[in-house]
Order: structure tokens, then C-alpha cells, then sequence
């Protein structure tokens, strides 16, 4: 059974404007946040004289896409929507996968206008949804509240684009760029409000990785505690030698995908018995291939893979070229000669230098929360 549910006050809002119906899309789209892996985040509007009809968002995987679950929505209402306008925030699908095409459902229901923020570079789809709508000649609109509707995929399309997942790397420091004490000592450099907030970017994520030396020293959990959700991301585990312990925390309740470079087959096989995943992976080095890891992750559709990692996987992911963003949330302190963000090479010209561009500033309780982007979208 599809869960249909309006907003209390929906009836007594008005969309005067493109942008508010897309804006109104995009707070749809914002419900599947937890819950539409690895099915893009959409919203739709269905809209009459500036009359909000029918609203949805997408379903978990194999129920009903955002399209599908306004027009089921609107049937519910006892709603006539033929000659309205539609804002959808992606690309209305055009082919069969999981549900039908929803730029069929469309068409059906006799929509007069659909406004969409951004395309869908799936190439199963790719714009071919946007033709088949205009061939009914229904009127389409694209590009309204564009970036927003990024901003809320960006793993998605960043996975559909390069086939790998959007790699958001999560960091805590002091001012002076430190993440723990010379003795290890990390807990707690920033405040219960950052790592609260911290949780809340775990649970967007698809995915949570570590690495060995992180499992091994925090024995992490490596789950979402600090804030409601309503499933727990995948957890992955580098570790190039399979020396992770059967009774590591990481490894309890759900299964884990443990990625390695070597065979370890007693280990191996004892940590498949209760149900985890062993990959062997290695480079020429005999550590795992981060970049191969990477592609393997998109072909398993992970969309966002969040990273809470310590100074050293932090510095080979980021030699690798595989980390579109950082996430660092930095404290009001000083910890003088301590361990860094990541373990990267001297560099001999600034012009060798990573660059990042600050994207996002945000004070989060005392602390300040940094979004810095290398990749494109």
C-alpha cells in the first residue's frame, strides 16, 4: 500500500511561481533523503491555478517513484489532474527498471505542463523522458531551482556520470589542523553538537567507510545513533591484511563488506560464517585498489559513500583522486604538534598543491562546519 500524505497546510498554499512549485518538489524530494537508495531523491507537485492538487516523493526501491506516488496520491483525493502543470525535480524516467516510465503515467493522466530542475544522466534515460512528454505535447520547462535539485543528488548523478560513488570525507580538527595528540588521544576534539550533525551526514550516505587502523584503535560502531532514521547505512572496511577481529564492533548486528589484499582464507572464510563480505582487491603496492574499490562501489549502486577514516586511509584516498568532498568541522582550539587531517606527500611546488573551493561555512554549536569540493557537478 502506498502512503499518500498531504501536508496539513498544503490546501492553503498557493504556487504563484515556478519556483515555488519547484521549491515545493524539492521539500517532497527532501523525504526520500534516508530512504531512495540507490533510486534518486525526487519530489513532485501536481498543480491547478496555483491550487496544490497532489504531492510526492520516491518510495523505497521497487515501490513508487515521486510521479507515480502524486498521481496515486491525487486518485486517493478523488483528484482530476488532466490539464494541470507538474513540478518534478529530475527528469520523469522513460523506460521500465524496477516501476514503469513515469513519463508515461504522465502522458495518461493528461498533464498539461511539466516543469523539471535538472535531467536525469542515467543513459537509460538522458532526456529521452523529456522527448517522450513533449512528442504528447505536453509543454516542458527545464532548469528551474537547477543546483538546488544537484545539491540533492549528488550521488546519484554523480555515480550515473563517472560511475563510482560521490566520496564525502568526514574530518574533525583544531584550528591548527590537528585530528588527534601525538599519543592518539581523539576524543573529543569538537563538540556533542558537531558530532551530532556528523550522524546526520551518515545517515544521507548510501555507505560509512574506515580503515583498519581506525577499527583497530577506536573499535568504532560505525553506526547512525545521534539522530532518527530509518535504516542504517552499508558499513565497509578497508583493510589490506585482514587483521580485523571477528568481535570488532564494526562487525556486529548487520553485515559488513570487509575489502582486502590478501587471500587470508581461515579469516576470510571465519568472517563470511557470519555473514560479512570478503572482496580481495590489491594494487601492484599490495594494499587495497581505492580506485578499483570505488567503481566496484557504484557497480553496486552505492550513490554517497561518507568516509570517517584516520590520517592515513584519509591521505590515500585523496592521493587516489577519489574524494569530491570534505567535511571537516573544525574547533575553537589549538592541540600544537599532533596528528594532521591526512598523511599526504611533501610537495616541492604549491603549484603540486590539492585545490579545493569552499562551498559551504556553518557554525554548528561552537564549532565551525566546512564543505570544500574538488569535484564538479
Amino acid at each position: 500500500m502506498l502512503e499518500c500524505r498531504i501536508s496539513a497546510d498544503a490546501d492553503d498554499v498557493k504556487i504563484l511561481t515556478d519556483t515555488d512549485g519547484m521549491r515545493a518538489a524539492l521539500a517532497q524530494a527532501a523525504k526520500a533523503l534516508y530512504t531512495s537508495t540507490p533510486n534518486p531523491r525526487v519530489g513532485c507537485l501536481i498543480v491547478r491555478d496555483g491550487d496544490v492538487l497532489a504531492e510526492g516523493h520516491t518510495q523505497a526501491t521497487g515501490f513508487a517513484h515521486a510521479e507515480a506516488h502524486a498521481l496515486h496520491h491525487a486518485k486517493e483525493r478523488g483528484v482530476d489532474v488532466r490539464g494541470a502543470s507538474v513540478y518534478v525535480s529530475l527528469e520523469p524516467c522513460s523506460h521500465h527498471g524496477r516501476t514503469p516510465p513515469c513519463a508515461d503515467a504522465l502522458i495518461a493522466a493528461g498533464v498539461a505542463r511539466v516543469v523539471v530542475a535538472i535531467e536525469d544522466p542515467n543513459p537509460l534515460v538522458a532526456g529521452q523522458g523529456l522527448a517522450k512528454l513533449r512528442a504528447a505535447g505536453i509543454q516542458v520547462e527545464l532548469g528551474v531551482l537547477a543546483e538546488e535539485a544537484r545539491e540533492m543528488n549528488l550521488g546519484f548523478l554523480h555515480r550515473m556520470q563517472h560511475g563510482r560513488p560521490w566520496v564525502r570525507m568526514k574530518m574533525a580538527a583544531s584550528l591548527d589542523g590537528g585530528t588527534a595528540l601525538q599519543n592518539g588521544e581523539s576524543q573529543w576534539i569538537t563538540s556533542a553538537h558537531a558530532r551530532d550533525d556528523g550522524h546526520a551526514w551518515r545517515a544521507r550516505a548510501c555507505a560509512l567507510l574506515t580503515g583498519i587502523g581506525t577499527v583497530q584503535q577506536d573499535d568504532p560502531q560505525l553506526t547512525v545513533r545521534a539522530v532518527e532514521t530509518p535504516r542504517q547505512p552499508r558499513r565497509i572496511i578497508v583493510d589490506s591484511h585482514l587483521d580485523i577481529s571477528p568481535q570488532a564492533k564494526v562487525l556486529q548486528g548487520a553485515a559488513s563488506w570487509i575489502f582486502t589484499a590478501v587471500d587470508g582464507a581461515e579469516r576470510a572464510e571465519q568472517l563470511r560464517a557470519q555473514g560479512h563480505e570478503v572482496t580481495l582487491l590489491p594494487d601492484d603496492s599490495g594494499k587495497v585498489d581505492l580506485s578499483a574499490l570505488m567503481h566496484e562501489l557504484g557497480r553496486r549502486e552505492i550513490n554517497e559513500l561518507h568516509v570517517e577514516a584516520g590520517f592515513k586511509l584519509n591521505g590515500s584516498l585523496l592521493r587516489a583522486d577519489v574524494v569530491d568532498e570534505l567535511l571537516l568541522y573544525l574547533a575553537p582550539c589549538l592541540l600544537g604538534p599532533a596528528q594532521g587531517l591526512a598523511r599526504l606527500p611533501v610537495l616541492a611546488h604549491l603549484s603540486d598543491r590539492m585545490s579545493f573551493r569552499f562551498h559551504e561555512v556553518q557554525q554548528v554549536g561552537p564549532d565551525l562546519r566546512l564543505r570544500a569540493l574538488r569535484a564538479v557537478y
